[in-house]
């Protein structure tokens, strides 16, 4: 459970200079599915191997039960993103693997359908998550991980001040096949602006 005071059921909606950032509801699974089934070839290299039920009615109400015991238990809080001109579901994206204690940690991961791809949106959504980990959670370091071959990936995080700090072998299964990840964080008092390679 998170202990600390502002953590309450009705976590309120993130704003961004391009998108509103909000905890997925049960009745966004048509717009959830149709982003996601239109965009498959474009996420599926870079994401775990999809099952066959992967956009089924079923497996979502397991998705949403998921997020919401992992947000019970303060491990993790997936949010959806919506650009904000528009109001449609662009993505989402999680603080996950958060830690207190010594460690004071999370890690993002995050997808965009493929038609809101090049807009700045994922930018603007890693910024808004980076500042609510560090102003409302206290946390001090925010990592993510991507493969190096995700060009896209590298420039939201070095866009969003993530510094490129190694390369963590054989990392994750990614599509069915164990992946090489770049790891790239960011610290609490980071001054803001470009992240840098290493």
């Amino acid at each position: 459970m998170f202990a600390l005071p502002f953590f309450r059921r009705d976590l309120p909606a993130l704003k961004g200079d391009r998108v509103t950032l909000r905890v997925p509801f049960t009745n966004d699974y048509r717009e959830w599915a149709t982003v996601r089934g239109e965009s498959r070839a474009f996420l599926e290299p870079w994401e775990p191997r999809w099952t066959p039920d992967e956009l089924d009615r079923n497996a979502w109400r397991l998705r949403i039960s998921r997020y919401r015991e992992d947000y019970a238990q303060g491990t993790a809080i997936a949010f959806f993103i919506f650009e904000r001109s528009s109001g449609k579901l662009a993505g989402g994206i999680t603080l996950g693997n958060i830690r207190h204690g010594v460690s004071q940690s999370g890690h993002i991961g995050y997808w965009i359908g493929e038609r809101f791809g090049g807009r700045g949106l994922m930018t603007d959504a890693v910024k808004v998550v980076t500042r609510f980990a560090f102003d409302t959670l206290r946390l001090h370091r925010i990592e993510a991980a991507c493969i190096p071959d995700n060009i896209r990936s590298i420039r939201v995080l070095e866009k969003a001040g993530f510094r490129r700090e190694g390369l963590l072998r054989s990392y994750l299964r990614i599509n069915g096949i164990w992946q090489d990840h770049y790891l790239y964080a960011r610290i609490a008092d980071d001054p803001p602006g470009v992240g840098t390679k290493d």
